[in-house]
């Protein structure tokens, strides 16, 4: 026996005005200015609505900053796995590049792993992406991009370590370039060459 939903069906429309609220809280105030209460406020919407959405404060900054600034040209799928997997990186590394991203990531280098702030960034952002990475590397695997058998915890690990490490805990920027740099390194190592 299926069970029934309850409540109201979750509406497409609420989940954008929601979004564009919080973005707009994000850019005025920072991280602190986002709170259920004045999401919803700006967004017309009740308290019960954003939470339909996402369970706290933390997460609906998270994806108001992650959807507003992950560029429309990322839709065009590039040619082989691997070149998708480079747009990824570097659509990652533009938005921490924005002045918005670099301050959300000076408040996750600086708060606790427990918070609502960063279980959000680690459970919405960094597992969505690694997700996604995991999938163009197997795709990479079949079609003989990347040699089989190799270890794509590893590979993840060695690519958003490099990015998060620098992201949160260098003073260097993090643009395209790096992130071209630093998967060309690691592919000269699962593309066989060293094999």
């Amino acid at each position: 026996m299926t069970e029934s939903r309850r409540g109201r069906p979750r509406d497409p429309a609420a989940r954008r005005a929601i979004l564009a609220a919080a973005h707009e809280l994000l850019e005025q105030g920072g991280i602190g200015a986002v709170t259920m209460e004045a999401v919803a406020e700006r967004a017309g919407v009740g308290k019960p609505t954003v939470y339909r959405w996402w369970p706290n404060s933390g997460a609906v900054a998270m994806a108001a900053l992650m959807e507003h600034d992950v560029p429309a040209k990322r839709a065009g799928r590039a040619r082989s796995p691997l070149a998708a997997l480079r747009r990824q990186l570097k659509a990652v590394a533009e938005i921490f590049a924005t002045p918005l991203g670099r301050s959300v990531a000076i408040m996750l280098a600086s708060s606790d792993s427990q918070t609502e702030l960063s279980k959000s960034f680690r459970n919405h952002f960094i597992v969505a992406r690694r997700e996604e990475a995991r999938v163009l590397l197997e795709e990479a695997v079949d079609a003989g991009e990347v040699w089989r058998g190799v270890d794509l915890d590893a590979v993840l690990d060695l690519l958003y370590g490099a990015l998060f490490y620098r992201l949160i805990a260098a003073p260097a920027a993090i643009d395209g370039a790096y992130t071209d740099r630093m998967v060309s390194l690691l592919l000269a190592g699962i593309s066989g060459e060293l094999h």
